[in-house]
């Protein structure tokens, strides 16, 4: 046998025990008369030793002679460690030699096997197998089990029952742009990769399997950020005879499962708040609430004097940065600077400090008083010693604006901390989304999700005041999981559908087999979706999903290690009815 123990198994108590351990030298340390190999694997490291008065003269240069990463097998006894190791769980004891077996020799490393690498992202990238036995990526691919696990325990104690759906299925023109697979036997058809399981969940609680989920991999040709792949994993989900409140309340305790038996961490409320609320409040759909720096709108307050910045706005707004007055004016001047970089696009930002003896001074003092200020520092919650911080335009483009300041304080002054946790529902999302550009609407999250009871014949009047019958899960300012209550009858489907723009044709072409079994007893039903990438990371006290996942793409969407995408041969294109123009 190739090993009795790992190598992050022995203690004191296995000391005079023969036994056999096998992995990959770690490092090798030489000082002549003795030599010390550290021999590593998933489960910890073991310090081997041999020297000049216990060990034979070629077993000893063997051992010199190893190379990190080199394969081995090493039989022998366990001995105390003259000098021992308080940093790792097997530092008591170390193994004297009496059997080496190379299993397999290796080549020099292109970065070092360490915790602190010497090599850069996409060099490791490239070698992404042996980045995995880095400690750092090792136990982030092992807190993703955890985290998995206890996903599946929950969820099958809760009575809901895995299933698994198809890849290959119909693309629709939903959501964003579809990876499509030819197909050899249909010549000149095409199946997609799935987006989410949406329609097919929602086939089985017309089923009847009244509880579904699925751990599962969805795929989206979109441009990617930190946060996003071209494949990614959900925690999909579906419940039969639920309304909202419902979902809610069965959701809410996965997360908390997963807080307690994960993190150690008890929450007892998930506070909700409206759509149009998260907006006013904080500028976007996902807001952070471990900490305050809410917005306040100063419109009344700035719009009657000689400053046609203000005067001029759809919207003026700003925050109370806490601690905050202390700034120089270089270092809020580098902050105007940032806020008026393309990826934000304010066009100027005004200050107020908010000194210790109560009185102001602005960027504005010319066209503002100090009760002006004062009456600044009220709506926004200001105290001695805050900074306040104004942006003033267009109410979409202001709120975005301010809400990347907010979180760009907050990090600097370390407010957004990776073990705090703060869980929110956002709800009441619109229904539908207004395209400026071709003046159609398309749904907020998709065709299939429910209005708001009672709203359903706002659509033809008023559409943009229909609110969906949608939730999102918000963690740390990030959504963790989305979700809604479904359409489940063909009438109100299809006036969906018509007010999205989708001819009867259409429709039925699409969607046809979804609004036929609509028909066949359909029973209410709403589900939601968990990012899992995305969970797992933020549980981990990240919030860059690559660095839990075992082989992921680079920002250009290609697996590098691998070198896909790629070109396919002539033959394959012939069998596939297909031809490249280059």
């Amino acid at each position: 046998m190739y090993r009795s123990h790992t190598c992050g198994e022995l203690r004191a108590s296995h000391i005079d025990s023969e036994v056999s351990l096998s992995g990959w030298v770690h490092k090798v340390r030489d000082k002549g008369f003795v030599v010390w190999v550290d021999l590593r694997d998933r489960y910890g490291i073991t310090q081997l030793v041999f020297d000049e008065e216990r060990t034979p003269t070629d077993l000893l240069e063997t051992a010199r002679a190893l190379g990190r990463e080199t394969v081995i097998k090493a039989t022998g006894k366990v001995i105390e460690r003259a000098s021992k190791n308080p940093n790792i769980n097997t530092g008591e004891i170390e193994l004297l030699v009496s059997e080496l077996h190379i299993l397999n020799p290796a080549l020099l490393p292109p970065f070092t096997i360490e915790n602190d690498t010497d090599g850069g992202e996409d060099l490791r990238m490239k070698y992404r197998y042996l980045d995995i036995r880095r400690n750092a990526v090792k136990n982030n691919l092992i807190f993703r089990h955890s985290v998995t696990m206890e996903v599946r325990k929950y969820l099958s104690d809760q009575g809901f029952i895995e299933v698994e759906t198809p890849y290959l299925i119909k693309s629709t023109p939903e959501g964003a742009r579809d990876f499509v697979v030819p197909s050899r036997m249909n010549e000149g058809q095409f199946y997609a990769l799935p987006q989410s399981p949406q329609t097919f969940k929602q086939l089985l609680m017309v089923g009847g399997m009244d509880r579904y989920f699925q751990i599962v991999k969805c795929f989206r040709d979109e441009d990617l950020r930190a946060d996003r792949q071209p494949e990614f994993t959900q925690i999909d989900c579906e419940m039969a005879f639920v309304e909202q409140e419902d979902v809610l309340t069965a959701f809410e305790g996965l997360t908390k499962h997963l807080l307690k038996e994960i993190k150690g961490v008890e929450i007892d409320t998930f506070p909700r708040m409206t759509y149009d609320e998260a907006m006013q409040r904080y500028g976007n759909d996902k807001p952070d609430i471990r900490f305050a720096m809410e917005f306040a709108e100063l419109n009344e307050m700035t719009q009657h004097k000689d400053f046609n910045v203000f005067n001029s706005a759809e919207l003026v707004v700003g925050i109370a940065v806490p601690d905050a007055a202390s700034y120089t004016r270089k270092e809020i001047d580098a902050l105007t600077d940032w806020v008026k970089r393309p990826q934000i696009g304010a066009k100027g930002m005004v200050y107020v400090k908010c000194n210790e003896d109560g009185t102001f001074k602005s960027s504005v003092d010319k066209f503002y008083d100090q009760d002006d200020l004062a009456a600044w520092a009220r709506l926004t919650g200001a105290a001695a010693g805050d900074l306040i911080l104004v942006l003033s335009g267009n109410t979409d483009e202001t709120r975005t604006q301010l809400s990347a300041l907010r979180m760009e304080m907050a990090e600097r002054l370390g407010l957004r901390k990776a073990d705090e946790f703060a869980p929110l529902w956002v709800v009441d999302f619109p229904l539908l989304e207004l395209d400026k550009e071709t003046g159609h609407y398309h749904a907020m999250h998709h065709p299939f999700t429910s209005p708001k009871p009672g709203q359903l014949k706002l659509l033809d009047t008023d559409p943009s005041a229909v609110r969906a019958n949608a939730y999102d899960l918000v963690l740390n300012g990030n959504e963790i999981g989305g979700g809604s209550i479904r359409i489940h009858d063909r009438k109100t489907q299809e006036v969906m559908f018509r007010h999205l723009g989708f001819s009867p044709e259409e429709a039925k072409a699409q969607f046809g087999f979804l609004m036929e079994a609509f028909q066949y007893g359909a029973p209410p039903h709403g589900g939601i979706a968990f990012g899992l990438d995305r969970l797992v990371a933020i549980l981990g006290g990240q919030e860059t999903i690559r660095d839990f996942i075992a082989f992921p793409k680079n920002n250009s969407g290609r697996d590098v290690m691998i070198d896909a995408p790629a070109p396919i041969d002539e033959e394959q294109l012939k069998e596939l009815h297909l031809k490249l123009d280059l």
